[in-house]
């Protein structure tokens, strides 16, 4: 394998912090028999954006930050989180992407942060040419039910760890931490478009990305509308490329979440109109409203999409 930062080595400073934070940050910590390390990110307690902030710095393994910024595109709605890396691909692909699918009886929750790449066994991995070899693992899952004993013990084992190494964080989409640990995912749903595009990664060199921050809703259904709307309608991203100018620009017109069939709606009533089949969607649909490609070769920009701000609207006010 390709030397590479270790995404987990990377991370365990930022998931030590956030425990020793706990309190502060309104989190729940607890030690299971085998002692593995849960944080309730917003199950039984209330978290809180900061909390959101923090953990999506450990999705990103290490590899970015994530900055709560004046976001006056959307009036009423003028929080935004920034995302910066200088390895969007390690970054967002390695280790951001939830692309780790994990369940047991009644449990189902979509593993992201870097314990996906000491497990490694997503195709991805393969095509990025990476593995990691860090002696702790960090996983953060979308849910609001604690996984059961013999699923932890399950995916320690698939890190090649024992059970006192692995850090498992719970984040509802009803929180207002697993709120912003969504939307801040802004850049890698490009990163992933972007792959599925069949652009070479190796030449994606720098990448930024803004969303608003929505307000939690009430239920599931209500928070996968609003934070996927924050991105789908009101993110914004922008790329730095190697190679031909041309191919940059096919770059930039491939990615705005415009380019799918199903964009134009509220997230919520697309989910609706499939059965709430997520993987009925359409796959194009996830990505930035709003994209910016530049081809170091030459400098030059090309920008694709926009803003939808009634969306926005309509979907962060309930109407």
């Amino acid at each position: 394998m390709t030397a590479k930062p270790s995404v987990g080595t990377l991370a365990a400073p930022l998931v030590e912090a956030l425990i020793r934070d706990a309190a502060t940050l309104r989190l729940g910590v607890e030690k299971t028999a085998s002692g593995a390390t849960i944080v309730d990110g917003g199950i039984a307690v209330r978290g809180g954006l900061e909390a959101g902030r923090r953990i999506t710095e450990i999705c990103l393994g290490g590899l970015g930050f994530a900055n709560f910024v004046a976001d006056a595109r959307f009036p009423g709605w003028t929080t935004g989180i920034q995302i910066t890396t200088n390895d969007p691909v390690t970054a967002c692909l390695g280790s951001q992407y939830a692309g780790w699918s994990l369940s047991e009886g009644d449990f189902f929750a979509l593993g992201s942060g870097p314990a996906r790449a000491l497990w490694a066994k997503e195709d991805l991995f393969g095509e990025l040419d990476y593995k990691d070899q860090a002696e702790t693992a960090a996983l953060v899952l979308e849910t609001d039910k604690r996984p059961p004993d013999s699923l932890i013990s399950f995916i320690a084992k698939e890190c090649g760890l024992s059970e006192d190494k692995l850090t498992l964080i719970l984040t509802p989409t009803t929180s207002l931490a697993g709120s912003v640990q969504v939307v801040g995912r802004v850049l890698e749903v490009a990163l992933h478009k972007a792959h599925a595009l069949h652009f070479p990664l190796d030449r994606i060199v720098d990448g930024t990305g803004l969303a608003p921050v929505p307000p939690p809703a009430a239920d599931f259904l209500g928070g996968m509308g609003r934070t996927n709307d924050a991105v789908l309608y009101g993110g914004e991203i922008a790329l730095y490329v190697e190679g031909p100018e041309d191919e940059a620009e096919q770059l930039a017109n491939g990615l705005p979440s415009s380019t799918s069939r199903d964009h134009g709606r509220p997230f919520g009533e697309i989910f609706a109109g499939y059965n709430y089949d997520f993987y009925a969607c359409d796959a194009g649909l996830f990505s930035p409203a709003k994209v910016r490609v530049t081809a170091l070769s030459t400098g030059k920009t090309f920008t694709a999409g926009d803003y939808e701000p009634a969306l926005v609207q309509k979907s962060f006010s309930g109407a």
